[in-house]
């Protein structure tokens, strides 16, 4: 065998060990969710006797004066919980899971998703194999994926500047009902086009089942490294969404009325506003989370269950 081909391989093989062993030492474990929503407190109620019976620390979050964490966990400042946890657990729905990757950051914390939420693409564990998975977490049997984020930077007409983090996407749109956006998008430096619209979402490939979608933007497989940009009710039935590559550097201007602003979500916390002489700039981020995925996860099977397809070929599920 090559030499080249040897080193690679051992170099996978290193990889995959520390994989196993980060997962097998885990002793520490935050869970993130809005426990007083009654079905994700019921489910965190349920799974931290499991952890605990498992010799696991079990935190959370710090909350406001109304939160309460749920019996058995530890609640703690973030960066106590940052410089603990060896694994994070969110149970809910997307969004949830959308606020732990906020909240870990690029800190390297994996992120487990429990679904108690609606269609659950990110949070692909159900409720009833949730004790299994974390099973397979702590035996390092579960299949890792790093997913990039996105980096926006939006800089106001006289100088200041803004940025986040988005795992899915970044959005602007207008502010005022009735009133549409004129814009214009760069990629790489190189315009693009002239826009009349309500705005324009630019996600990522784990974006792509989420507000691109209904703009009708196509389901990407988070193996590509590609950005959907999508418009937002576009004026024109030919402004229709684009794959570019996922190295790209978008820019986007406001080109319309002086007295028309749009504000700007990433992962749909607001950055801030887009406003005329401003520009908004994404571009993707060296910063990667590490998403967990139960034993046999497969991508397909995930959105034939979510969307529906398939079912006159249920013959393959056996």
């Amino acid at each position: 065998m090559p030499d080249g081909v040897v080193s690679c391989y051992k170099d996978s093989i290193t990889a995959v060990e520390q994989a196993l062993a980060l997962h097998k030492s885990i002793r520490t474990c935050a869970l993130v969710g809005q426990f007083q929503d009654p079905r994700v407190g019921e489910c965190a109620q349920a799974l931290i006797p499991v952890l605990l019976a498992r010799q696991l620390t079990v935190l959370t979050p710090e909350t406001g004066p109304d939160g309460m964490a749920p019996p058995g966990a530890l609640s703690v400042a973030l960066p106590e919980l940052l410089a603990r946890a060896q694994l994070v657990i969110a149970i809910g729905g997307d969004g949830t899971l959308l606020h732990a990757a906020g909240l870990v950051g690029d800190s390297g914390i994996p992120l487990l998703g429990i679904n108690r939420g609606r269609l659950g693409f990110l949070t692909d564990v159900l409720p009833q194999d949730m004790v299994t998975c974390v099973d397979a977490v702590l035996a390092g049997e579960c299949t890792d994926e790093r997913r990039r984020l996105l980096h926006a930077r939006l800089t106001a007409p006289g100088g200041g500047v803004a940025d986040c983090f988005a795992l899915n996407d970044v959005v602007f749109n207008r502010l005022e009902t009735g009133r549409m956006l004129d814009f214009e998008t760069h990629v790489d430096g190189r315009y693009v086009n002239s826009h009349g619209a309500d705005g324009l979402v630019v996600a990522t490939a784990t974006g792509s089942t989420a507000y691109a979608l209904s703009c009708g933007g196509p389901i990407v497989d988070p193996r590509l490294n590609v950005l959907v940009l999508a418009p937002i009710s576009p004026h024109t039935l030919s402004d229709r969404p684009i794959l570019v590559p996922g190295d790209s550097k978008i820019a986007i201007r406001l080109t319309g009325s002086s007295d028309v602003s749009a504000q700007v979500t990433c992962d749909a916390r607001l950055l801030g506003e887009l406003r005329p002489g401003g520009l908004l700039e994404i571009q993707p981020s060296e910063r990667a989370i590490t998403l967990l995925h139960p034993p046999g996860y497969d991508y397909f099977r995930l959105l034939r269950s979510k969307l529906h397809w398939g079912r006159g070929g249920l013959e393959h599920e056996r």
